[in-house]
């Protein structure tokens, strides 16, 4: 499979995430209220990949942070993930 999967998800094994690529967090972010395994979306590449503005929102499509995410600590979407909803317990805007 080649190009984006299902719903913008880039397959495993693609080399660079893109803007608008679905992204998992691979560790957790408490400064932000995010933990591994939160899903977002790349509104930004930094230095050709070294770092991604990435944009999590809640699944009314409320912005809940956008974080500046060293590629280490972001992935692609893997097949056959599931997302998991859970309560976000930092402030609002």
């Amino acid at each position: 499979m080649s190009g984006r999967g299902v719903f913008g998800f880039v397959p495993c094994g693609a080399i660079a995430m893109k803007e608008h690529d679905t992204v998992v967090l691979a560790v957790d972010l408490p400064q932000h209220q995010l933990r591994a395994g939160d899903v977002g979306t790349v509104v930004h590449v930094h230095r050709g990949g070294e770092a991604y503005e990435v944009e999590f929102a809640a699944l009314d499509g409320e912005t809940l942070a956008v974080v500046t995410v060293p590629a280490a600590d972001a992935r692609a979407v893997r097949e056959r993930e599931i997302v998991h909803a859970r309560a976000f317990s930092g402030g609002r805007g």
